[in-house]
């Protein structure tokens, strides 16, 4: 990686995180939401305690419903492991930068991000470490798709230009970087679309593209298919691959507290509570793994 490029996108990071800071501080912090317990009941301390962060794509409390059984689990075969307690408590931001900011700032101990908020958090804190990464059926990389209306004459991407778009979040690995890196791969850019805008959601992506809104959008297959299932009107123009979310921990974690993390996560892929999380477990991760999203984040700065 060439120096100017890594410098462009260290300063795009930073330069997102601090425009969303000056919002908090101009009276939006109300947008972050902060939910703080213990995972284990009946448990008045421990010899260990761990702050657990995410980022709410869905309402707060479908966000620790989803989580909580499966640190629950983690803490208590964590605790038989280590030979004493574990407590893990949860820490929810509303917002993809709130999130990028706790586990590089050691607010919270470890994290679940997607894979362009894990080459943010490096960005700012290269020291942060990958515990584990979610399995797709055994593999690290699962698939992203451009949508179109199914009754579109659009056989290309190039043929986009002239048209509009919708992205994801402007933090979103599939619903921005590597959706604009294959833009431009095939000579669209922001300056030859009609007009873009950044939804959030993977889901009003794709339904603005079935509802007539956007000629074109990205979204995460799985998405996708959901839609497509519920009658909403959409084809696959082009699809490409992604990686799939990675576990974080900051580096005060303990060496010892994070290799038992990350010996449960890979040999308990059977159990129910974490098939909830990851459907086919978790597979031993490296920074490499995510080279090809740090690429596409450097390429997405052009469009």
């Amino acid at each position: 990686m060439q120096e100017d490029n890594c410098n462009h996108l260290t300063g795009r990071v930073r330069t997102l995180l601090n425009t969303w800071a000056q919002r908090s501080a101009d009276g939006l912090a109300a947008v972050a939401l902060v939910l703080l317990f213990s995972l284990v009941p009946g448990q008045s301390r421990a010899d260990i305690t761990l702050v657990f962060g995410t980022y709410a794509a869905d309402k707060p409390t479908a966000t620790v419903k989803k989580y909580k059984p499966f640190l629950t689990f983690l803490a208590s075969r964590m605790s038989e492991r280590l030979g004493e307690p574990v407590d893990i408590r949860m820490k929810i931001s509303k917002t993809y930068e709130d999130g990028i900011a706790q586990l590089a700032n050691g607010d919270v101990d470890f994290a679940r991000f997607g894979p362009a908020s894990y080459v943010a958090v490096t960005e700012m804190n290269p020291e942060v470490k990958i515990v584990a990464m979610e399995s797709k059926k055994g593999k690290k990389r699962f698939k992203g798709v451009i949508a179109v209306h199914e009754n579109s004459e659009f056989n290309s991407l190039a043929d986009l230009k002239g048209h509009s778009f919708a992205f994801g979040d402007e933090l979103s690995t599939i619903g921005r970087y590597l959706a604009q890196s294959h833009l431009l791969n095939a000579g669209v850019s922001a300056a030859n679309l009609s007009g873009f805008s950044f939804l959030g959601r993977h889901d009003l992506v794709g339904e603005a593209v079935g509802a007539g809104k956007f000629d074109a959008g990205a979204l995460k297959e799985s998405t996708y298919k959901k839609l497509v299932q519920k009658g909403v009107p959409l084809r696959v123009l082009f699809d490409f691959d992604n990686v799939t979310k990675p576990w974080l921990a900051h580096p005060k974690v303990p060496d010892r507290v994070r290799q038992a993390m990350q010996d449960v996560m890979l040999a308990e892929k059977n159990d129910e509570r974490v098939r909830e999380i990851s459907k086919n477990g978790f597979l031993a991760g490296t920074d490499e793994d995510y080279q090809l999203v740090r690429d596409a984040m450097q390429h997405s700065a052009s469009f």
